[in-house]
């Protein structure tokens, strides 16, 4: 259905009068005249009648107004759902419980005029940069290690975040009562990431620190969860796992569970911000503007990065 004419026959309807009506439309009376003569054609019914006063609805007209006005909202929610500045602002984090969906948080809380649409792909980078480069999101937050860092030419990464490990123990692990291990002291304690194997760019990055440092770490067994793998910590002496510092995970308080700082060095997980070049959403514009003017997220002190992030060091924001 041509809905110039729809929008012609609701503003003739309105009017009462197709000269107002072409007035209204910023179009001549015979373009008006034309248009609603081919809608009363396709439709095959008559929908106004002239009168003295002007025009004047007829029962079909009356009938058919309510739905002519709904084809209209429906194309201003089609128009709206894809438009950029008018659509919402979609952005992958990964996971909901991790640096990204929190930096998300924050900027919501400073921008709660943009409305945002925060989804979980569950893809490893090469995928969520396909899901960018399609459209499908705005963005994504991942790591870029080599080969992935040759980027195709309509992709940009910058990144934004830096982020610290802790180490999370049960209240009778040995160094439950740590105020801060370093990587060393790591060495020869089991720490338990069921499933890594699978997780991409994450499982690159703990098999460069494992090397680096000597560590165990523990991928083999069934992933049930986050809080069957809290539970399974809280109650044991020796399982450990690392977290990022601004991950966010709940437990019962009877699991009395450790957030211990790693330092000397702090191993960071280096993480950047991917969008398509070119995307013109201002809510896009927004966050980038938000994720560089943060302040840098990585300790003091010294720090241990795998060497895909050295490199990429000078992209910080």
């Amino acid at each position: 259905m041509d809905l110039d004419a729809v929008r012609t026959f609701v503003a003739a309807a309105d009017a009462g009068q197709f000269q107002e009506a072409a007035a209204t439309l910023a179009i001549t009376q015979q373009a008006v005249s034309k248009r609603i003569a081919a809608l009363e054609k396709d439709l095959n019914v008559r929908l106004f009648t002239r009168t003295a006063r002007g025009t004047q609805l007829t029962i079909d007209g009356q009938a058919f107004l309510p739905h002519a006005r709904e084809l209209l909202r429906a194309e201003a929610r089609a128009d709206a759902s894809v438009r950029p500045g008018r659509r919402v602002l979609r952005i992958d984090v990964v996971n909901r419980r991790i640096a990204p969906a929190v930096l998300l948080q924050d900027f919501y809380r400073m921008h709660p005029e943009i409305e945002l649409d925060v989804v979980t792909l569950d893809a490893d980078v090469n995928a969520a940069i396909a899901a960018v480069e399609a459209g499908t999101v705005d963005a994504t937050f991942h790591a870029v290690p080599a080969p992935s860092r040759q980027l195709p030419d309509a992709i940009k990464a910058a990144r934004v975040i830096d982020e610290p490990h802790q180490l999370l123990t049960g209240p009778r692990h040995a160094l439950a009562n740590a105020h801060a291990v370093t990587p060393a002291q790591l060495a020869g304690h089991r720490i338990w990431m069921p499933g890594l194997a699978a997780r991409g760019e994450v499982a690159i990055y703990y098999d460069e620190l494992a090397a680096a440092f000597g560590l165990t770490i523990d991928v083999i067994g069934p992933v049930f969860g986050n809080e069957a793998l809290l539970a399974e910590i809280a109650d044991s002496p020796e399982l450990a796992t690392l977290v990022g510092e601004r991950s966010r995970y709940l437990w019962p308080d009877s699991y009395d569970l450790r957030r211990i700082p790693v330092r000397d060095p702090a191993p960071v997980y280096p993480m950047s911000l991917i969008w398509r070049d070119g995307n013109p959403h201002p809510a896009l514009i927004k966050l980038r503007d938000h994720l560089d003017s943060r302040p840098a997220d990585a300790p003091g002190g010294e720090v241990w990065m795998p060497k895909w992030g050295q490199r990429s060091a000078s992209a910080r924001g």
